[in-house]
């Protein structure tokens, strides 16, 4: 058979809470380190404009760790004010209690829902873990997506966790999936409740996982790739297997690119903001400054993008 003439069938739900291509927003700082509020909330209507349906703001690629409580206050309010799209609050750290007065503020600050990471360095056992989750659902009426990625936390939310919450807490209503298993989500999907929405946390995984019934991504290179990332899920749910395919492979140097170990994500955005003529500025340490030819690395990657762009448009 043609590949052109794959046909799939998802088994996506069809209204994910909050559209398919979320981006996890980068926090603008001045080159003294100060958060850039007019930067953020430029750099989240040029989001917005260009393929982002929701927007994170305040998560990892957010450099939340580095933020101070006031900060988080700040680039909620300037972000939500700035767009009519959904903004997500980064709210949460590895101290439930904190982790409480922040979503608390998020929704005041008027967010639309929470991104609530496993809490880091303290590894806890998963009674904690379902603990620490249910405390900050119980705190907020917003809906809450859990955010699993064991690589940056040192833990990983066990399936059985994920299910219990999903199934006895009523505002815990999905999954960030960056743990890299996609059997293990395949299983967990399908004993989710209905309309549990898994978003894919890793870029390069969002072709595998919407094939097993993720609704879309909460990307990084859709920073400067959300169309692509939109159209690649679109013909996807339209069954077009093969234009997906070549949508994914168009995008391997970007996710390539995003993060890498002399580069760590948020340091490949910031650089690449910063060539796209966007407010990024530096990233605060621990992160730093990143290597050398990182803006021509960054360059070269655009670069390839728009010669895929323009050879798919010639083809019409």
């Amino acid at each position: 058979m043609p590949a052109a003439s794959l046909k799939v069938v998802s088994c996506a739900p069809q209204s994910p809470p909050f559209g398919r291509v979320l981006t996890a927003m980068a926090t603008p700082f001045d080159a003294e380190g100060r958060v850039d509020l007019d930067g953020a909330a430029r750099l989240a209507k040029a989001l917005a404009a260009s393929g982002s349906e929701a927007l994170v703001v305040t998560g990892s690629t957010g450099e939340a760790p580095t933020l101070e409580d006031s900060e988080r206050d700040e680039l909620w309010r300037a972000v939500i004010e700035s767009i009519s799209i959904p903004v997500l609050a980064g709210s949460t750290s590895n101290d439930t209690a904190h982790s409480v007065v922040l979503t608390r503020r998020a929704e005041a600050a008027g967010a639309a829902g929470i991104l609530a990471v496993t809490p880091y360095y303290n590894r806890p056992p998963q009674s904690g873990l379902k603990a620490h989750f249910s405390a900050i659902a119980g705190a907020t009426s917003l809906p809450v997506i859990l955010y699993d990625i064991p690589i940056r936390t040192g833990r990983k939310i066990a399936s059985s966790t994920i299910l219990a919450l999903a199934h006895e807490v009523a505002n815990i209503i999905g999954l960030k999936d960056a743990a890299g298993d996609a059997p293990a989500t395949a299983r967990l999907l399908a004993e989710a409740p209905a309309g549990f929405a898994c978003y894919a946390g890793d870029d390069g995984m969002t072709l595998p996982l919407l094939s097993i019934g993720a609704v879309g991504l909460i990307g990084v290179a859709t920073h400067w790739a959300g169309q692509e990332f939109a159209e690649m899920i679109d013909a996807f749910l339209a069954g077009d297997l093969a234009t997906a395919q070549q949508l994914q492979r168009a995008l391997l140097a970007s996710i390539a690119f995003e993060s890498s170990d002399d580069a760590p994500n948020p340091m490949p955005v910031k650089v690449m903001l910063g060539v796209m003529g966007l407010p990024g500025g530096p990233c605060r340490l621990p992160l730093g400054e990143g290597p050398a030819d990182l803006a021509a690395r960054a360059k070269a990657v655009l670069a390839e993008l728009d010669v895929w762009r323009e050879q798919r448009g010639n083809r019409g």
